[in-house]
């Protein structure tokens, strides 16, 4: 059995005695900013003079300093940039700054997983990981909740890391929910696999593929936009309540009897052999070094699968539908435009 961590087992105390610094101030970065703040911390965010996000930062009141200053001043350093990004600012403006004693705190195992981050033997390396996008690990806590996350200690030079990590996690909200024991390793490789073959690529792809089906068939695009994508939420949201079983309690015999017959055919053991493939490349490192030589030649792979993927009809169709609906709140995120995509005449 996991073992999970509440806010019984954390001393708030401990990380409200250190100087936090927050490096990035993106999705993640943001919320574990706020929610420390809020609970009484002391906290910097470090960003690079031409960061986008400097003034969003400061306009909540926050302190900014530069990468360089701001791992200078802190006891608690936690690197909340984007993986890619991560080994450069280690390298020249936090290794430099990285004195005994100290706390180097990560919320994705890749850059320790990989090898691509080698902290000194004298500071504590570990990992407090929210299971929830930044903004959700903020809204909840607001709201009084708390999002899980997970714990890992990579490295305890002052015999006092796990405590220290854990008081962290109490600050940002994620003990109120539970904080579960893990390693860098299996955080990494459950987190790529989770998001490559179910939450977003496999979930992505499922509801591409049922949409076209619908529409090459002949069907209205606006019924297949609701039936694969709206609905999904509708789903997700039952499961996330009580379950599989929930779900299945709460739709028809009907729905319910096309969950176990066609299930399977969709997932199959194909599909199954694709996701065991997926998981090794995960393991042996193949997928990371594929990842990281595409940011190191340009992103252009990356940027045409975007472009090409922000064009397509269930994106119309949903931007549409959604407009009809004011109150799901629905966000309009800024596009490549269409003639950018592949393959688009000139």
């Amino acid at each position: 059995m996991a073992t999970i961590h509440h806010d019984d087992a954390a001393d708030l105390s401990l990380i409200q005695a250190k100087k936090i610094a927050i490096i990035g101030y993106g999705s993640q970065g943001h919320a574990h900013a706020l929610n420390l703040r809020d609970s009484g911390c002391t906290v910097c965010v470090g960003l690079h003079p031409q960061s986008k996000s400097r003034q969003k930062a400061i306009s909540t009141g926050l302190t900014v300093k530069s990468n360089h200053d701001a791992a200078a001043w802190a006891d608690v350093i936690m690197l909340l940039a984007p993986d890619t990004t991560q080994p450069a600012i280690y390298e020249k403006e936090i290794a430099p700054n990285l004195s005994a004693g100290k706390m180097l705190m990560f919320a994705h195992g890749f850059n320790i997983r990989y090898g691509t981050i080698h902290p000194p033997t004298n500071v504590d390396v570990t990992m407090i990981a929210p299971k929830a996008p930044g903004h959700r690990v903020r809204e909840v806590f607001a709201e009084g909740g708390g999002t899980p996350a997970l714990l890992a200690i990579h490295q305890d030079a002052t015999g006092k890391a796990k405590q220290l990590a854990l008081s962290y996690g109490k600050a940002i909200g994620a003990t109120r929910a539970g904080v579960m024991e893990t390693t860098f390793t299996e955080e990494t490789e459950t987190d790529l696999f989770g998001e490559q073959a179910v939450l977003c690529g496999g979930i992505s792809a499922l509801m591409k593929a049922g949409f076209d089906t619908l529409v090459e068939a002949g069907y209205q695009p606006e019924a297949a936009y609701f039936e694969c994508v709206h609905e999904m939420k509708l789903i997700v949201d039952l499961i996330y309540q009580g379950g599989l079983n929930y779900m299945r309690y709460s739709i028809s015999d009907t729905a319910e009897w096309g969950d176990y017959i066609a299930g399977p055919q969709v997932v199959n053991a194909e599909t199954r052999r694709t996701m065991k493939e997926l998981l090794r490349r995960i393991q042996n490192g193949e997928m990371a070094k594929e990842w990281i030589a595409e940011n190191e030649t340009g992103r252009k792979r990356f940027m045409e699968m975007r472009r090409k993927e922000q064009h397509l009809l269930v994106e119309q169709v949903g931007e549409r539908l959604r407009g009809l609906m004011p109150f799901l709140n629905p966000v309009k995120i800024a596009t490549e435009p269409p003639s950018a995509a592949v393959g688009a005449k000139p």
